[in-house]
C-alpha cells in the first residue's frame, strides 16, 4: 500500500516540470488564461511555536496570548498552519503561485523580514527567495508567480530593502509587467518569476513589479457556502489578467468553540472531496466565467495540483485562419 511519503514523491516526479510539458498549442496563451495551481498562505509550514502574536492581530488575541500562553498558543498553531510541504516541495509538486504574507517583527532593530499568519515564521524572506532561485535554476522552463502581500510593520525603508533583495536575487529572471506572459515569450527572454506587490509607491518605481493579484476569498466555514461564493464571483466575471479563486475555508471564533478538538487541517481535509468535484468542472480561458489560479490549503492532498493542471486540456486555441467569431466559440 502506498504511504503519504511515496504519494508525495510520485506527485513531485509527475508535476515538477509540468509547464515545460504543455503542448505547443498552449505556448502562446498568456499565463492569466491558463489554469495554475497555487498555495494559500504558502509559508505556514514553518511557523515559529515560540513566536509572539503578530502586530496585526486584535488586542484581545494579544492579551489572551500573554495571559494564557500554554492554552492560547497551541490553539493558534492548530488554526494557523495551512501547508505542510516546504516551498521547494510545493514547487516540485506543481504549485506555481506562492502567497507570501510578509512582516517585520515589532521592536526588531534588524532589517530581517519574515512571513506571518498570526505568528511569525522561523525563516526569513531572503532565505526563501534564494531557495526559490535554486529551484528555478534546475527547472529552466517553469514560471513562478510570487504574490507579496500584507506587509505587516513594513516602513518605506523596509519596502526599499525588500524590493532590492527581490531584484538582486532574481535579476533577469524577473518578468517586467509590460511583457505579455506567454510561455513562448518567457522562455525566449529567460524570465521565470512574476512578482505582484501590494504597495502602490513601490509599484510605480519598479517595472519589474506587477499590480496586486485579486484573491477571491470566501471567508466561509462550510464547503457549500464557499462554492456558492465562488460561483457568484464567476457570474460577476473574471478580472482581465491574473486572479486567484481561493478554495480555502476560514474558521471563526464560533467554529473553533464548537470544534474544540478540530484544526484547520481537519476542516480542510473534510472539504476536499467536494471541492475536487468543483475544480474538475472549471475551465481556464479569457471568458467571463473562466478561472485562472486556484489556490488551496494543504496542497499535497487529494490530487489538488494534478486536477488544476489537467484543466488546461480543456483549452482549444483558435487556428490563425479562424475568424473572430470562431475565436469566441473556440473554448
Amino acid at each position: 500500500m502506498e504511504g503519504p511519503l511515496q504519494t508525495i514523491v510520485h506527485m513531485c516526479h509527475e508535476n515538477g516540470q509540468w509547464m515545460s510539458r504543455l503542448p505547443e498549442k498552449l505556448w502562446d496563451i498568456p499565463l492569466y488564461n491558463l489554469a495554475l495551481p497555487g498555495s494559500h498562505d504558502t509559508m505556514t509550514y514553518c511557523l515559529d511555536k515560540s513566536s509572539a502574536v503578530s502586530g496585526n492581530e486584535s488586542k484581545l488575541v494579544k492579551f489572551l496570548s500573554k495571559c494564557m500562553p500554554c492554552i492560547v498558543h497551541p490553539i493558534i498553531m492548530k488554526w494557523s498552519i495551512t501547508q505542510v510541504l516546504t516551498v521547494t516541495e510545493q514547487l516540485e509538486a506543481g504549485v506555481r503561485y506562492l502567497d507570501f504574507r510578509i512582516a517585520h517583527k515589532a521592536n526588531d532593530p534588524s532589517m530581517n523580514l519574515y512571513f506571518v499568519h498570526m505568528v511569525y515564521t522561523t525563516v526569513t524572506v531572503q532565505d526563501i527567495l534564494w531557495e526559490i532561485l535554486r529551484w528555478l535554476e534546475t527547472h529552466p522552463q517553469e514560471v513562478v508567480i510570487i504574490a507579496c502581500r500584507n506587509f505587516d510593520g513594513l516602513t518605506k525603508r523596509l519596502h526599499n530593502h525588500l524590493v532590492a533583495c527581490i531584484k538582486e536575487i532574481f535579476q533577469c529572471k524577473l518578468c517586467p509587467r509590460n511583457v505579455v506572459p506567454t510561455l513562448r515569450t518567457l522562455w525566449r527572454l529567460g524570465h521565470q518569476v512574476i512578482v505582484s506587490y501590494e504597495e502602490e509607491v513601490e509599484l510605480g518605481k519598479h517595472c519589474e513589479l506587477w499590480p496586486p493579484i485579486p484573491y477571491w476569498w470566501g471567508n466561509k466555514t462550510s464547503t457549500r457556502a464557499l462554492i456558492r461564493y465562488l460561483e457568484r464571483m464567476k457570474r460577476m466575471g473574471r478580472p482581465e489578467k491574473f486572479f486567484v479563486a481561493g478554495i480555502n475555508l476560514t474558521e471563526n471564533l464560533r467554529y473553533i468553540l464548537v470544534h474544540p478538538f478540530g484544526s484547520l487541517k481537519k476542516m480542510t481535509l473534510q472539504s476536499l472531496p467536494f471541492l475536487k468535484i468543483w475544480i474538475k468542472q472549471q475551465r481556464p480561458g479569457p471568458k467571463k466565467k473562466c478561472i485562472n489560479i486556484i489556490a488551496g490549503d494543504f496542497i499535497g492532498n487529494n490530487d489538488f495540483v494534478k486536477d488544476v493542471i489537467e484543466l488546461n486540456t480543456k483549452i482549444n486555441p483558435p487556428l490563425p485562419c479562424q475568424s473572430r467569431e470562431g475565436e469566441t466559440n473556440s473554448i
